[in-house]
């Protein structure tokens, strides 16, 4: 069975019962990783590394570097 089919199941199952449907696959991956990246930060300080912005710093360091 597929995402897209579950969901289609849960959703059809919560309108049946009178519960509030299930939010569509993908709709909130954005704000999971961005989660993700804040907590990794949050650790990475309380663990007395620094913290680091991943692919902003790379891209930065890559416009600085010399020609």
């Amino acid at each position: 069975m597929s995402i897209t089919q579950q969901h289609l199941l849960d959703a059809y199952r919560a309108r049946s019962l009178g519960e509030p449907v299930p939010p569509a696959p993908g709709t909130h991956d954005r704000r999971v990783v961005r989660e993700r990246c804040d907590e990794r930060r949050f650790r990475a300080v309380l663990s007395g590394r620094p913290a680091r912005h991943g692919l902003r710093d790379v891209l930065g360091r890559w416009r600085r570097r010399p020609s």
